[in-house]
């Protein structure tokens, strides 16, 4: 069976290196420092005018945890939606419940709505209360793939029970393997897990070509908050505010 390697990429260049080594497959995100979001459409379809081979749209429309209401998740089937209409071959996306159950309602929901084009279950799957329980609710809701570091920071520590992820799996879903992986280590991680299938960024470090450069004034936060933490605009800030000007 021909072996998949799945890049992710948040920016036009590195959708061209990957059309340029012939990669087949890629997973096209906005913000790869939050995980990945969702993509915007522009950049969906300038990418779709470069790369022939399968691109598969991020569907994440925040970062932080993966509990959304239903109006985020409304607005997640409008973004497949459109994303079908503008070339994304299929999408990805993962939805829990606040227990930290796989939210079988609403990722139902969008799965009817990227129908018929196939999906991936991502790293939400890691963040589970149990990982085999966690499989055993994709295959029953057809769930072809899921992007999995076995639970842990990365696919090396995740290894033992990516291969009994694997196992269990036995044809009925995709473990693609992601999360901590190099390009000189692909062969080996795919023989260790015994999958035909790998995710990684495969990035480097480029300094700017910037002359005129203010490293002291960040555009982004000053700040990294955990996924368990949401920053959110004020509603009584903005009334008072608001009061303030009228």
């Amino acid at each position: 069976m021909k072996r998949v390697v799945e890049v992710c990429v948040d920016r036009l260049d590195s959708v061209l290196a990957c059309a340029e080594a012939g990669v087949g497959r890629i997973e096209l995100c906005a913000a790869l420092s939050e995980g990945g979001l969702t993509p915007s459409l522009g950049f969906l379809k300038a990418a779709r005018e470069i790369f022939p081979g399968e691109i598969m749209m991020m569907i994440r429309p925040r970062a932080g945890d993966f509990l959304y209401s239903d109006l985020e998740v409304e607005m997640m089937c409008m973004e497949i939606a459109l994303g079908s209409e503008r070339g994304a071959d299929g999408f990805v996306f993962g939805c829990l419940r606040r227990d930290g159950e796989i939210d079988e309602e609403m990722t139902a929901r969008l799965l009817d709505a990227a129908l018929p084009k196939p999906v991936t279950f991502h790293r939400a799957f890691d963040v589970t209360r149990d990982l085999s329980r966690s499989l055993e609710i994709l295959v029953r809701l057809g769930v072809p793939r899921v992007l999995t570091s076995g639970g842990e920071a990365d696919v090396w520590k995740g290894l033992v029970r990516l291969r009994k992820l694997q196992e269990q799996a036995a044809g009925r879903i995709v473990i693609l393997p992601g999360g901590g992986v190099v390009c000189e280590r692909v062969l080996e991680l795919m023989d260790s897990v015994g999958t035909n299938e790998v995710h990684l960024s495969a990035r480097k470090t480029l300094r700017s070509e910037m002359e005129f450069v203010r490293e002291d004034i960040p555009m982004g936060a000053s700040q990294v908050i955990t996924e368990a933490e949401h920053r959110v605009a004020d509603v009584e800030l903005l009334r008072r505010l608001c009061d303030r000007l009228s």
